[in-house]
């Protein structure tokens, strides 16, 4: 009996010091403790203010990235060649249009409104990915988009997953099941292309050309030229770089390419056997520069579209919360 007294009163001591240690920790101490021990933040909890800015200008151009994703899909709905094809497309529009709401709904409990994002989008203050700035000119492209764009996607969101934010972190587990049926939808036309005629496989191959560069340059800027990554890690974020992502996607892209007879476009690619990944050849910087800045193929069409289809329903969301205020 003594032993089991003494035990008790042990953990009552050990109880009372780390009470007090945890009262005498900053707010800063507390929270980059969770960080350490994998504890997410949860959108009561005191962050500091360059992670809460960091997170709303991610998970913002993120859902930025889904909405405007949908247009160059969009544009190919009443073109699909068969019925199974329009299904899966229109079925695939309407995942990233939910995952566009996800993402803005858990960036709003950062403090900012939605409307106050999308104000961003439309006055181009915040960015969105730059491989939607590419226009879509035949069927093959929304094969060489799902395969690619969308297996990019999934390559940086399945290391979102762990990301430290927890509203984030619960959205992606979703979001990437569904991104894997669209990558397999992507790839499911493009090899069907590359298996059909001469001028089908060529159409593939020329889709594969143009979308290649563009969907690598995804990931961001090389690592050393990135202002953001170091917080990113330090933060938890993120957990792997740019160039691992990047090197991660191509690894396991150039083996799907080989299986469907296309060829990658990249005179300097080659399998490497001492660091057991593939080397490949120098992205075109001042082209992403470029795009990212606004002067892409398509960043003017992208955006006034989407005033367009905002303001064009701006009576449903006006009937939506007359009918919410009135039933609430």
């Amino acid at each position: 009996m003594t032993l089991v007294i003494v035990f008790y009163d042990l953990k009552i001591v050990n109880c009372e010091l780390n009470i007090k240690t945890n009262n005498n920790m900053s707010d800063l101490e507390k929270f980059l403790e969770k960080i350490e021990e994998n504890i997410k933040i949860e959108p009561k909890d005191w962050m500091p203010d360059d992670y809460r800015k960091h997170l709303q200008r991610q998970m913002s151009q993120h859902a930025h990235s889904e909405v405007i994703g949908m247009q160059p899909e969009g544009n190919w709905v009443l073109r699909a060649p068969s019925l199974r094809a329009k299904v899966i497309l229109l079925a695939k529009i309407q995942d990233e249009a939910g995952h566009g709401q996800y993402l803005y709904s858990a960036a709003e409990t950062l403090g900012k409104s939605r409307s106050t994002y999308i104000n961003e989008l439309q006055t181009r203050k915040a960015k969105y990915s730059s491989i939607f700035n590419y226009p879509t000119l035949t069927w093959a492209d929304m094969g060489a988009v799902g395969w690619l764009v969308d297996g990019a996607a999934i390559v940086n969101q399945v290391s979102l997953q762990k990301t430290s934010y927890g509203p984030y972190s619960r959205a992606m587990v979703k979001i990437c099941k569904e991104e894997s049926f669209h990558q397999r939808q992507g790839y499911e036309i493009i090899s069907n292309m590359a298996k059909g005629t001469p001028e089908q496989k060529q159409m593939a191959q020329d889709a594969l050309d143009r979308f290649w560069w563009p969907s690598i340059m995804m990931f961001g800027p090389h690592d050393a030229d990135s202002s953001r990554s170091e917080n990113a890690m330090k933060w938890k974020i993120k957990n792997e770089t740019n160039d691992q992502l990047r090197q991660k996607f191509i690894d396991k892209t150039i083996q799907q390419a080989e299986i469907i007879g296309l060829t990658i476009p990249d005179k300097d690619l080659r399998w490497n056997d001492e660091t057991n990944h593939y080397d490949f050849g120098e992205i075109d910087w001042d082209e992403f520069w470029n795009v990212v800045k606004g002067n892409g193929p398509c960043n003017d069409d992208r955006i006034e579209h989407h005033i367009k289809a905002h303001e064009d329903g701006a009576w449903v969301r006006e009937a939506a919360i007359a009918y919410a205020e009135k039933n609430g």
